[in-house]
């Protein structure tokens, strides 16, 4: 397997060392530009607009799409995963507490990135001759690019995004639940792939209807119990509080500064694995959340665009900011320990052995509806390239790399994770720039006169 560390390692350096820093946040910024600081500006909508539409048995989603909640708790279930409990650990670990500090500035940007996203996703969703409703990325580059250019863009977005998310995103989920199990239970990893593989196999058969109805029931649930396990960990933990923000403060421009896991950890890496490990928690400008959106059954593109916003924040500053500062205060950063063992660890050192169990169900949910988000995603793209005969293959492929995922090292996992995620982003922002002026003119409607704007957007 050296070889292949090898090449994942070249691939990464290569992208995130700079290219992949530059365009993603390139991106955000223009887009929080000429969208005159939507994340700013409309975040009490956004607020108001998720908030007020929580429902635990919200109407039976089909192949008709499904509601504006269901769509933003898949989002959301994929976007709450691993990344928030195993990933913020390695962004610690790789880059020192400054990466937090990076994170929270990738997702900001990418809040007006995701809006972009969500409501391309509405305008150009596309609707089959029996009525079901499909959208993502695919969509918007193929209406803006209509000759060969398009076609092998689109293409490439679909293939990576099967690999990322289907693929090897699911081998990460799976990965840390079967480690956070072996060391809260000494559960055999061999046995809790083989049952995992068996649960999602029962969610996938369900499709679009048992996928909903799952995300809008565990979604709410799970981010509440684990907000309320970090609240009374960071309460025990307030002394070091101050000092966990100032690492985050201080390592961000001057790692150096900062004793332990941090030392030698330059700005740049701060950086890369702040954005990278972002990016694979809050997943803006990655081209995936946009396949959930697409489904909803709004009145205007703009208010999809909306709640994908509030989906990034509840993610990164919130949930993921939350295990930052557990692990941070915890002072157990840079001893050995990385991924979710990190974060079990952190959380044993106020709960002792309680710790290790919360987090290990808490993962189970995370990551479990992560796997079920990321698999719906990828169908959506198999559909595209092949058509309804390619869907059970998928599925099967699918439960086997989420069992194997369960018995291979943490690193090499994260890093083929990584190398994908980048390589979706590429033809997604050339997608989300070229129709830049499309997102504008929505957003200038939706705010200019709103009824019009919905008037006019109900057969899009």
């Amino acid at each position: 397997m050296e070889w292949v560390e090898a090449i994942v390692k070249f691939v990464n350096d290569f992208m995130w060392d700079f290219f992949l820093l530059v365009l993603l946040c390139g991106t955000g910024i223009y887009f929080t530009v000429r969208l005159r600081l939507v994340q700013v500006t409309k975040f009490a909508a956004s607020f108001k607009a998720v908030f007020s539409k929580i429902k635990l048995r919200g109407g039976a989603a089909g192949k008709g799409g499904m509601s504006s909640f269901q769509s933003l708790a898949t989002a959301v279930a994929a976007q709450i995963g691993t990344g928030n409990l195993a990933g913020a650990a390695t962004a610690i670990v790789m880059g020192g507490p400054g990466a937090i500090f990076w994170m929270w500035i990738s997702a900001f940007l990418g809040m007006a990135t995701i809006f972009a996203e969500a409501t391309l996703a509405q305008k150009y969703r596309h609707v089959s001759e029996d009525g079901t409703v499909t959208g993502g990325p695919v969509y918007y580059i193929r209406a803006k690019f209509t000759g060969r250019f398009g076609k092998v863009l689109a293409a490439c977005f679909s293939i990576f995004l099967i690999l990322a998310l289907g693929f090897m995103g699911n081998m990460v989920q799976s990965n840390s639940i079967s480690s956070a199990f072996a060391t809260a239970f000494g559960a055999n990893k061999w046995v809790v792939g083989a049952l995992l593989a068996l649960v999602c196999g029962f969610v996938f058969i369900g499709g679009v209807r048992r996928i909903a109805s799952l995300t809008e029931k565990i979604v709410p649930f799970m981010a509440l119990v684990y907000i309320a396990g970090c609240v009374v960990v960071l309460a025990i933990n307030a002394r070091a509080l101050p000092g966990a923000f100032g690492q985050i403060f201080v390592g961000a421009f001057a790692p150096g500064a900062i004793a332990g896991g941090a030392v030698g950890v330059a700005v740049q890496k701060a950086i890369r694995y702040g954005v990278a490990r972002g990016l694979f928690s809050n997943e803006a400008g990655m081209g995936s959340t946009p396949h959930a959106h697409a489904l909803a059954k709004v009145e205007h593109p703009c208010d999809q665009g909306l709640m994908a916003m509030m989906g990034v924040f509840i993610d990164t500053f919130v949930v993921l900011t939350l295990t930052a500062l557990v692990i941070i205060s915890s002072g157990l950063a840079g001893g050995g320990l990385d991924g979710i063992n990190l974060t079990q660890a952190a959380f044993s050192s106020v709960l002792g052995g309680a710790g290790e169990i919360f987090i290990a169900v808490c993962l189970l949910f995370f990551a479990f509806s992560t796997i079920v988000g990321w698999y719906f995603f990828g169908e959506q793209n198999i559909r595209y390239l092949f058509g309804q005969r390619g869907v059970k293959v998928y599925a099967a492929l699918v439960l086997v790399f989420v069992f194997l995922g369960s018995l291979l090292k943490v690193q090499l996992v994260w890093s083929m994770a990584d190398m994908f995620n980048g390589l979706m982003v590429i033809p997604n922002c050339i997608g989300l720039l070229a129709m830049s002026g499309m997102v504008a003119k929505l957003y200038r409607d939706y705010r200019q006169n709103p009824l019009a704007a919905r008037a006019g957007a109900t057969q899009h």
